[in-house]
């Protein structure tokens, strides 16, 4: 659907038994999609030093992080979102603060070297390894010297899966949650950024609990949470994806992680100074 309506999302008219899980969730009233939940975005946002920075985030979707990093008051704010219905949803949630241009996020159109902070959160985990690529080399190429890639994906664990069971695993989330989702291990996503040229900095975990009741009150709150279970009652192809996920990402609670990781472009190698934690 594409419309001059600020508030239509990005496949409203879709069925519920194919649309993509993450705008289906949308849709019940979900507001925060990140895999590692808005605890590890705000520890992302932290640790990519927004304050003062010019920032540039890709495929903000609903715009609910770039509320956030509005709030960290950077220099300047540039949304690059693909899909017209949700840059509209951004321009929304940003309003005189900051732009939102409609380009794709391997293709931005923005200058070299024009940022401090890139960031994007649970987009690359929905693109093949060459798309995966393409992004991050234009997040490097945005990038000033000195200037951090922040990431918060879908991640597996531990590094040393069976990759008979990643390919089976990342089958089953395609088919359940109708994305091409492809998750990489910790050890991939940062190899991923390191090939690009990039410094990892900083990485965390925490446990994919999208769809579980702590997290999404702590996420939503209360009367969010009271908001989508009405929603999710009231429709019953709704609630049989919403059941499958859930129970698709209980099953394999012990695999799936929320990865955030900060990247530094630099001139030269620094003395590394990694950081890892799970929380």
């Amino acid at each position: 659907m594409n419309t001059d309506d600020p508030t239509v999302l990005p496949y409203e008219g879709r069925r519920a038994d194919n649309a993509p899980g993450h705008w289906l969730l949308a849709r019940l009233g979900k507001r925060v999609l990140r895999p590692g939940g808005l605890e590890l975005t705000r520890d992302l946002l932290r640790h990519a030093e927004i304050t003062g920075s010019d920032v540039v985030e890709l495929a903000p979707g609903l715009g609910r992080t770039a509320t956030d990093i509005l709030a960290a008051d950077p220099r300047s704010y540039v949304g690059v979102e693909k899909d017209p219905d949700a840059a509209r949803l951004t321009e929304r949630a940003v309003g005189a603060r900051g732009r939102v241009v409609t380009e794709d996020a391997a293709s931005t159109g923005l200058p070299d070297a024009s940022a401090d902070v890139v960031l994007a959160e649970a987009m690359l985990t929905m693109q093949s390894d060459a798309s995966k690529r393409a992004i991050i080399a234009e997040a490097a190429r945005v990038l000033r010297p000195g200037g951090r890639y922040a990431i918060h994906e879908l991640g597996l664990v531990p590094d040393d899966l069976d990759a008979e069971f990643t390919t089976e695993l990342r089958r089953e989330l395609a088919r359940v949650i109708k994305v091409n989702a492809r998750p990489l291990t910790v050890a991939e996503w940062r190899a991923l950024l390191e090939e690009a040229g990039l410094v990892v900095e900083w990485t965390s975990v925490a446990p994919m609990a999208l769809l579980q009741v702590r997290r999404n009150i702590a996420d939503e709150g209360p009367l969010g949470v009271l908001r989508i279970v009405r929603n999710v009652l009231r429709d019953a192809d709704a609630r049989r994806r919403v059941l499958a996920m859930r129970s698709l990402f209980h099953r394999h609670r012990d695999t799936l992680r929320g990865v955030a990781v900060v990247a530094r472009r630099v001139d030269r190698d620094p003395t590394r100074a990694d950081v890892e934690q799970e929380g």
